[in-house]
């Protein structure tokens, strides 16, 4: 084994390479963010059930009034969102257990000034599983009634409005959030809010660099971004068509007058999600995102909303890679699958049109696209040892002390414990504490590392890297050496 280990090379990380995944994440959290910002009709059902409108229950009763549309009306504009404060945000991300995600696309009046708190145009829970490598998206109906915490039942698009109007802990992103996870029985983690600028100016760099995206609708369609204007396209059936405008993608996302209605909407903008993954993933592709990815960043912050950290973000980014568009599984809250039924209610005395949910099938499919152990399935449960074992992570161990045959030592030892030990190698810096540096999705070897050797959060790196030999480095400090015989 010792001479076995001797023989093991290493190549020296690349800096354009740990660029280049920085760059990767920003883009693929953003297309998944930008999508969701589009699907107009989707939100989250309730699963302990809705009342039906003949319970009498109407906006005024909430505790808030509403104008014709069923959007609370704020006395005052709540002031301009600033970041959140570190204090504010919410747990760090493990990096192993299921994460959801709430994407939140704004009405067309986010567009306008001086229109008071906009409503949420659409809603996408999007799940990533880091054990299975898979991912699922949930649409729902905007008009979805649901009971909005603090103020009763209503439309779901209004959670946004009610949260921002009353200047509400976490504003109108954090009672979205309450919202859909009441409804759901699902925990919503973090939420990305994007506005439909950002959408076509991304879209339109993508196209730059990939090429135009391919759609195949079921129905003839006239595509216009936002209401009647000059800039409409016939889009017709018969085979695949080519969109290579970023606006043509957002009309194309947007539009639900077909058969289907917000159903049909909810899938095209599945659809594109899965075309602007393969672009993004493309590795051809790779080398111009990351030339243009500074810019292109500094182009669509302003247009971003979300609590995620820069290092949740770029965890997912390593995830992405790894995840093939055929395991996203997607769904649709579809009253034509009997999953919802159309209503009538009185909303600030005005008749208004209403979804209510089938909860006994809403949750068949929500179980379906979140897991198949349960809706919040944490991290994967069994021994740690094995969990390492099983996944099978190449790895790199480095002297960081200097210490004549550390290396080697410290590679074998690691190797008893069943770890896929692949290279050894002298550290070009010596350190006092060890140091994990993460390439690829290989995060059962970090727990393990993490309650074996008493690793800290502080002492992992999230490097991600597709041209390295390995998937997980370490670099052994003074801390460790003496525990290698």
């Amino acid at each position: 084994m010792t001479e076995f280990l001797k023989n093991m090379k290493i190549g020296k990380p690349s800096v354009k390479a740990m660029v280049f995944w920085g760059v990767a994440l920003a883009l693929a959290v953003t297309v998944y963010i930008v999508i969701g910002n589009f699907v107009q009709c989707w939100t989250f059902t309730d699963l302990p059930g809705i009342p039906p409108a003949s319970c009498g229950l109407t906006a005024e009763e909430g505790g808030f009034t509403v104008n014709e549309e069923g959007t609370p009306i704020a006395e005052a504009l709540p002031p301009t969102p600033q970041i959140i404060p570190e204090a504010n945000m919410p747990p760090a991300w493990d990096g192993a257990s299921r994460i959801n995600i709430l994407f939140i696309g704004m009405d067309a009046r986010d567009l306008e000034e001086n229109t008071g708190p906009p409503r949420s145009d659409s809603m996408i829970l999007f799940t990533i599983d880091p054990v299975s490598k898979t991912a699922g998206m949930l649409s729902i109906p905007r008009d979805m009634w649901v009971n909005i915490p603090g103020f009763g039942y209503s439309r779901i698009n209004t959670a946004y409005p009610s949260g921002e109007g009353s200047q509400l802990p976490g504003g109108g992103p954090g009672l979205a959030m309450k919202t859909v996870s009441q409804f759901l029985g699902v925990p919503v983690d973090y939420y990305i809010q994007v506005d439909f600028n950002v959408f076509t100016i991304m879209v339109d760099e993508l196209i730059k660099i990939g090429g135009c995206l391919q759609v195949y609708p079921n129905e003839n369609m006239i595509l216009d971004p936002i209401g009647s204007g000059t800039d409409k396209v016939r889009l017709t059936t018969g085979g695949y068509r080519d969109l290579c405008e970023g606006w043509k993608v957002l009309a194309y996302a947007r539009n639900r007058k077909t058969s289907g209605g917000d159903a049909d909407r909810a899938r095209r903008q599945q659809e594109i999600v899965l075309a602007l993954q393969k672009i993004i993933f493309a590795p051809e592709n790779f080398p111009t995102f990351i030339a243009r990815a500074s810019t292109l960043y500094k182009r669509l912050g302003s247009g971003i909303k979300t609590n995620l950290t820069f290092d949740d973000a770029l965890q997912l980014a390593v995830l992405g890679r790894d995840i093939s568009p055929s395991s996203v599984k997607t769904g649709v809250i579809d009253p034509q699958q009997g999953m919802a039924v159309f209503d009538n209610t009185t909303l600030n005395g005005q008749d208004a049109s209403i979804l209510k949910p089938i909860m006994d099938k809403v949750r068949i499919l929500r179980d379906e696209i979140f897991t198949t152990t349960g809706p919040a399935s944490p991290l994967a449960q069994g021994d740690a040892a094995a969990l390492m074992q099983q996944e099978e992570a190449r790895v790199r161990v480095m002297d960081g002390t200097f210490t004549p045959g550390l290396d080697q030592r410290a590679g074998a030892v690691f190797q008893s414990y069943g770890m896929n030990v692949t290279e050894v190698a002298a550290s070009p810096e010596s350190y006092s504490q060890t140091l994990i540096i993460v390439y690829g999705p290989k995060l059962y070897t970090v727990k393990w590392l993490q309650s074996t050797f008493g690793i800290t959060a502080r002492q992992i790196r999230f490097i991600p890297d597709p041209n390295q030999t390995v998937d997980i480095e370490i670099r052994l400090g003074s801390d460790l050496a003496g525990s290698i015989p």
